[in-house]
């Protein structure tokens, strides 16, 4: 019998791997441990196949930082929760996730794996 697999994309860093999603036992996304948690989030996402690499990060940071610790704008911190690119403000991924929802305006680093079709 013929193993089924496909090259696919990571849906967040865009690296490419051997998707086996038909033999997930094999699948690189199968060795990877991750917490209830972690899996609450990505349920709450638009992440298609993650590359291993990516879940253990997205793992970590879900393990963390709790969502509820989203930080007044006060509170920011240069480099963690933003950086300033040409005068304008960018937020970091941690910042979004920390957000807690989408808002699906296509941000640079959306931790939600929102991506605007055109």
């Amino acid at each position: 019998m013929q193993e089924k697999q496909k090259q696919t994309y990571c849906s967040r860093c865009d690296t490419p791997f051997e998707c086996r999603v038909f033999d997930i036992e094999h699948c690189q996304c199968s060795s990877v441990n991750i917490s209830d948690n972690t899996k609450a989030f990505l349920a709450s996402t638009q992440h298609t196949c993650l590359c291993k690499n990516c879940l253990l990060e997205l793992n970590t940071l879900v393990n963390k930082h709790p969502i509820q610790d989203c930080p007044s704008s006060t509170a920011l911190i240069e480099n963690l929760h933003y950086y300033i690119e040409s005068g304008y403000f960018v937020f970091t991924e941690l910042y979004h996730y920390l957000k807690g929802t989408c808002c699906k305006n296509n941000c640079r680093h959306c931790a939600y794996g929102y991506k605007k079709i055109n």
